[in-house]
């Protein structure tokens, strides 16, 4: 399989939320958590975080120094190549793209999606090609190959803002692949977009955070069993806003 580089997308330019990568949980920077728990993961070689070369974002660039994690600061609307520069930059040969905005990802959920790639010569498996996992536990995986090929090809502005677009778009190119819950949980939103996500993770995290621990999906399942009323700080939100809305703007860039 070669080496597994995990890329951590991040910035601070958020509409709806600003600065929200920054934000604290439980006296820690979100971003902070989102490297901590990439960490846990077994297959994941070495964790890059890829931001902006925009002034406001050089804080991300040392949090990540102080993370002991390297980074690459590159294009800020054409995401597609920034990620394609960090992976040809740190000589990935397989990449697990990650968001800032994800703090409840899940390291085993990772390691899976990673598995399921390594088994059957894929060019890309995801676990939101049929949503089943909560939004916020998303993970894909594909190989670098696969992003020079988008890297090379894709077009349009929703292809270049958005990393895996054209790979999805293109299933007579790219052998693609899907991991899937056994119970359909598209429903749970666990991702930080507005006040109302940060307040739902900061709950989550009040309650299970342990120094030096990284709690899973499963733990926080069984929380929302005991105390139903969580979720509904949150409820309601659309998922993949970001890429719908990209798509209502798309238009040819190259």
């Amino acid at each position: 399989m070669g080496k597994v580089v995990a890329i951590i997308q991040a910035r601070v330019g958020s509409t709806r939320l600003p600065k929200k990568v920054l934000k604290k949980i439980v006296g820690r920077p979100m971003l902070w958590h989102v490297i901590d728990r990439e960490k846990e993961s077994k297959l994941v070689n070495e964790i890059v975080l890829a931001t902006t070369s925009r002034d406001e974002d050089k804080p991300l660039l040392e949090l990540a120094r102080k993370s002991g994690v390297k980074s690459f600061a590159g294009s800020e609307e054409d995401v597609l190549d920034r990620y394609f520069q960090a992976a040809t930059k740190f000589g990935a040969d397989v990449i697990v793209r990650v968001t800032a905005d994800c703090p409840l990802i899940d390291p085993r959920i990772v390691d899976k999606v990673i598995k399921h790639f390594s088994g059957s010569g894929f060019d890309y498996v995801s676990n939101t090609l049929k949503p089943t996992y909560p939004d916020g536990l998303d993970v894909e995986v594909f190989s670098y190959d696969a992003l020079k090929k988008a890297w090379e090809n894709a077009k349009r502005s929703s292809e270049r803002e958005h990393v895996t677009a054209y790979i999805r778009n293109h299933p007579e190119t790219f052998k693609i692949g899907n991991v899937e819950h056994e119970k359909d949980l598209s429903e749970m939103r666990w991702t930080v977009d507005t006040d109302k996500d940060l307040k739902f993770v900061r709950e989550i995290y009040k309650r299970l955070y342990k120094k030096g621990r990284i709690f899973l999906m499963r733990d926080i399942l069984t929380l929302l069993e005991k105390q139903p009323e969580l979720a509904g700080i949150n409820k309601g939100i659309a998922r993949n806003e970001g890429y719908l809305k990209s798509l209502r703007e798309d238009r040819l860039v190259r």
